[in-house]
């Protein structure tokens, strides 16, 4: 690709940002458009008051979702996903999903177009929001969720399709394995290349950030060629590329009369089941969390849970020469256009974006500026609710935290 003077040029986890780069974006479906416009507010007026006018975005807006069906025939269209190729950037609010039928999930396919293999969602405790732990001060969590694998692929087939059947029959005729005629089928892979590149960008991060451990999330007990081998993959690379900066749970025991070294990330794993458990119980043990794709889902939203609302919460989707950067909520199509919104996902996912721009003083501007508003009591119906008073519409809200940079 030829280069020009708004590009940017990736490099892992380091980024080469011109001072005033263009951004693709996607208002998104449902609160889509609410959100996404006032966070870009937000977000601009952060980087105007920490650089004075020398730095800023170029806001490009791409087509996809229920808009771009109705102007284009697609939700996706080739010229969206070759142009975000192409940039290797998008800030995207939520696209709808279906359940059960209809279109495959765009966000999937915009991370595999990308090849965004690592979607990363820091979980930290936002002073005056209601939490339902008593001591939720202490949480603290970024999670490393495979982005790319697993069953997210959507391989599967319907109880009863053609193919279906021919799989019964294959497994039945080939491999001794029958399965009932009325059950639907989804293949589920896990590889080692794509767990062995996950596992070292969570590693990197955690020494690089002097994160305290790292725990491998999985269900190797029951699933052991595939979440047992995601387990085995990771301890693998933490061992074989991280010997001097890392320390093992066993070595920890067996060794070091069960203190960690000083200046070791801890490396251990636990079984999905016990993770949500102690997660609930004993939040504050746990500092970067690396699973595979579906035991990143839900452990996102269970510990976004945990601070009082996943709503609040921005997430980046990152690959070895791009990035994707979105809230973790839905579309919630019933507030639509109705200013009920909270844009604080949205403004989080940008807060991540200018992070690896290596913009850190409008991040910093940002994050006084949220906290001081929930504090003034500054907030939309969501979080009014758990506060008990009065809310304030989506715009106010951003107004709030433009105010309070």
């Amino acid at each position: 690709m030829e280069e020009n003077e708004s590009d940017i040029v990736f490099g892992g986890s380091t980024w080469k940002v011109p001072d005033n780069p263009s951004v693709p974006f996607v208002y998104g479906d449902g609160i889509g458009h609410d959100v996404t416009s006032n966070a870009m507010r937000v977000i601009d007026a952060a980087i105007d008051k920490a650089y004075g006018g020398d730095r800023s975005i170029k806001w490009i807006e791409m087509q996809a979702g229920e808009k771009a069906e109705k102007e284009t025939g697609s939700r996706l269209p080739d010229s969206t996903i070759d142009y975000v190729k192409k940039h290797g950037l998008l800030f995207k609010g939520p696209l709808e999903t279906p359940v059960g039928g209809g279109f495959r999930s765009l966000n999937v396919t915009l991370r595999l177009a990308l090849d965004l293999y690592a979607n990363i969602r820091p979980i930290k405790y936002v002073n005056g929001i209601t939490s339902p732990l008593r001591n939720p001060d202490n949480i603290d969590l970024v999670i490393f969720r495979e982005n790319t694998d697993d069953i997210y692929i959507g391989i599967e087939w319907k109880y009863d399709s053609k193919e279906a059947g021919e799989v019964r029959d294959f497994l039945k005729s080939k491999m001794g394995v029958k399965i009932d005629q009325d059950a639907g089928i989804g293949i589920k892979p896990i590889g080692k290349a794509k767990t062995e590149r996950i596992a070292r960008m969570a590693i990197q991060y955690a020494i690089k950030n002097k994160r305290r451990s790292v725990t491998i999330m999985h269900k190797g007990n029951i699933m052991k060629y595939t979440e047992g081998a995601f387990r085995e993959w990771s301890y693998d690379v933490a061992i074989s590329e991280f010997r001097d900066s890392i320390v093992t749970e066993k070595e920890v025991a067996e060794n070091y009369g069960g203190k960690v070294p000083e200046g070791k990330v801890l490396i251990n794993d636990r079984i999905a089941d016990n993770m949500f458990q102690q997660l609930i119980g004993k939040p504050d043990i746990y500092d970067v969390i690396l699973a595979p794709n579906l035991n990143g889902d839900y452990v996102s939203d269970a510990a976004g849970a945990l601070i009082g609302d996943i709503g609040i919460l921005g997430g980046a989707n990152i690959g070895d020469s791009g990035g994707m950067f979105e809230a973790v909520h839905g579309t919630a199509p019933k507030y639509a256009d109705k200013n009920i919104a909270n844009p604080m996902g949205m403004i989080r996912a940008g807060m991540l974006m200018l992070e690896y721009f290596g913009w850190n003083e409008p991040v910093a501007l940002i994050d006084k500026a949220l906290e001081k508003s929930i504090a003034q009591k500054k907030v939309t119906q969501d979080i009014a609710r758990l506060m008990g008073c009065e809310a304030i519409g989506t715009k106010e809200f951003s107004d709030a935290v433009i105010s309070n940079l």
